[in-house]
């Protein structure tokens, strides 16, 4: 039986009793004795719920029967600590200054569950280590009235900078979900300017102003169909499929890769491994490609294939 189940069973068991015997107790739970000493010391040190024995009664008794109603409903075994304070770890490295404050509380009770049972919650954050690739800066404000105006669905006045033309425009933003893509945020959000889907920066925001209007919703399908339905961050409806070969040395990582919920691999008898994904803007797909270098070849569309070859004749201009 796990640990919330026989918190039940007990909470069960001591209901309207004075006192129960040692042997009800290990029959009606099916425990070993072991069991339940080491269910004693939870309830003393964990729950702060001491279970006591009463020579008078001849059983053990609830020192405060009121307290096991009013346990918090959130309790965990040492595992589920474990998996909840590595995951925080995680969480705080990732967004120190935005995320780790709010779980302060959380990672305090957890420290103490974990103390109780002889683990040392300390050593997780320096075994385990978050490495950033192409983290941009960005303004704590901007994070916290996006995300707030995301879970209370409230529009926002932002003004956002275009990265690509260098221009700054104000407009007013629905948003519908927050993403947290290759170390950066975004807001997904319907722009009331463009009267669209459109996915924006958190970065990129050089004003936020938190509106008393109700944000507009867009059915949920419709939002994953338009955003998801390209490759990368700039999504879209998919307009072409690249079809990718890999060399078999670079095959060994790109098969276990997934670049696109809807690509489609396979896994030559030489090794090599062609790689076909849906995009409808070619930017990041051009930029991962050329990242690969050598290990890989575009063989469709032919609109590609002349996008890279433009590309590396500018680069390769700049080294001659």
């Amino acid at each position: 039986m796990a640990e919330i189940d026989r918190y039940y069973a007990y909470q069960s068991l001591f209901a309207g009793r004075t006192a129960v015997t040692k042997l009800e107790i290990l029959k009606k739970l099916e425990i070993s004795p072991a069991t339940f000493k080491r269910d004693l010391s939870m309830f003393r040190d964990r729950l702060n719920t001491p279970i006591l024995y009463d020579r008078d009664l001849g059983g053990y008794k609830l020192e405060n029967p009121e307290a096991l109603q009013q346990l918090p409903g959130m309790w965990f075994s040492q595992e589920e600590a474990l998996a909840l304070m590595t995951i925080q770890t995680m969480i705080a490295q990732l967004e120190p200054s935005l995320l780790g404050p709010k779980l302060k509380p959380l990672q305090t009770r957890l420290n103490k569950i974990l103390e109780t049972q002889g683990a040392d919650a300390n050593v997780l954050s320096e075994r385990i280590r978050v490495v950033h690739a192409g983290k941009r800066r960005m303004p704590l404000k901007s994070f916290e009235l996006v995300a707030k105006a995301t879970v209370d669905r409230k529009q926002i006045e932002i003004v956002h900078l275009n990265r690509q033309t260098g221009d700054s425009v104000k407009r007013v933003i629905s948003p519908q979900q927050l993403i947290h893509y290759r170390d950066n945020w975004y807001v997904d959000a319907w722009c009331h300017l463009r009267n669209d889907i459109r996915s924006f920066a958190i970065d990129a925001i050089e004003h936020c102003l938190l509106l008393d209007k109700a944000s507009k919703d867009i059915d949920r399908d419709k939002l994953l169909k338009q955003l998801q339905g390209g490759y990368g961050i700039f999504g879209g409806y998919a307009i072409a499929m690249a079809e990718l070969k890999f060399t078999a040395q670079r095959a060994r990582w790109v098969q276990h890769e997934e670049w696109h919920p809807d690509q489609k691999g396979t896994l030559h008898k030489d090794g090599s491994y062609t790689l076909e994904v849906p995009y409808s803007d070619e930017r990041e797909l051009i930029g991962d490609i050329l990242r690969m270098g050598s290990d890989v070849k575009v063989l469709k569309p032919a609109s590609l294939i002349k996008q890279i070859k433009d590309t590396l004749q500018k680069v390769q201009k700049q080294y001659t």
